[in-house]
């Protein structure tokens, strides 16, 4: 098994023991990456594959976005509208919160109360080979940020399963510990400006005001992406992920990078700090600490 995975089994979860819990908790929160084999919505199905194939796109997005508490699809083509495919896929979605949810509760009930529903993604798209700008391409390593959707330093938890029909793995490479990577950009990121993130939130490039961390996480983001030096000698761990596999991380603090796979399930939910067993290892604390060290220096 990779050091950087933690496995579940079917039978863990069916236990439901609190010293797997309490393991998962502990992994999760230091970095590591949950690892659930043969373990998906039970509605995937081969026979439903037609209604999931690259066309549902509308030709502008690479993915199938759900907000849950709208019951609202984005990226969808239009000439699906009012047909059997959009039934399906509004069903499809919803049972995968559904899934994602449940399955948060059980493996991980610290967070019952805290967790936050964000939004659901499909990607139907092959990874490999798709043009990309280098900061939009996440097939370069990076720990995650959403540029227009500001968290104001709460943790960006995922849930990704591998739905693929064809049995292909989900290949990513994970790289160096948060520490690390903070250690090497912070030094050229430029300071936070309120009257920028103030801009941006009137020209509607933002949905909320920017914070100092959000300005931070993207700049993280950004230069790790675009340092072509990084990228190649940065080592990298391989990760392969099964079809029908399903893996949580918290993915603002996991640098990643996704090189292959097609179908795949994503669901994000978000994390108060505070709700955390150990907030010290969280971004927004490691940050933090490593501000007070320059200015104490």
């Amino acid at each position: 098994m990779n050091s950087q995975l933690q496995e579940i089994t079917q039978n863990d979860l069916q236990q439901n023991r609190l010293s797997v819990q309490q393991e998962a908790l502990q992994s999760l929160e230091s970095g590591k990456v949950l690892f659930l084999p043969e373990h998906c919505p039970a509605a995937i199905n081969v026979d439903k594959r037609a209604f999931l194939e690259p066309d549902i796109l509308d030709g502008k997005h690479k993915n199938l976005s759900f907000d849950a508490k709208r019951q609202k699809l984005g990226g969808m083509n239009p000439q699906l509208k009012n047909s059997s495919h959009e039934t399906f896929l509004y069903e499809f979605m919803n049972q995968y919160v559904s899934y994602t949810q449940a399955l948060i509760h059980t493996l991980l009930p610290f967070y019952q109360d805290a967790v936050i529903l964000g939004r659901t993604s499909y990607r139907p798209a092959e990874i490999s080979g798709r043009p990309s700008s280098k900061r939009k391409d996440d097939t370069r390593l990076h720990v995650d940020a959403f540029p227009a959707t500001p968290v104001n330093g709460k943790r960006i938890l995922r849930v990704f399963t591998n739905i693929n029909f064809d049995g292909k793995e989900r290949r990513w490479n994970i790289g160096e510990a948060f520490p690390q990577v903070l250690e090497k950009f912070y030094p050229q990121i430029p300071p936070y400006r309120q009257s920028i993130a103030r801009l941006m939130y009137l020209l509607k490039a933002t949905k909320t005001l920017r914070s100092a961390y959000d300005h931070l996480m993207i700049q993280l983001h950004d230069r790790m992406k675009l340092n072509d030096t990084y990228q190649q000698n940065v080592t990298k761990t391989p990760v392969l992920f099964p079809a029908m596999s399903t893996w949580i991380v918290f993915t603002d603090q996991v640098s990643h990078a996704a090189l292959g796979g097609q179908y795949l399930l994503e669901q994000t939910f978000y994390l108060p700090v505070e709700a955390m067993a150990k907030p010290e290892y969280s971004p927004l604390h490691q940050i933090k600490a490593k501000q007070s060290a320059i200015e104490q220096s």
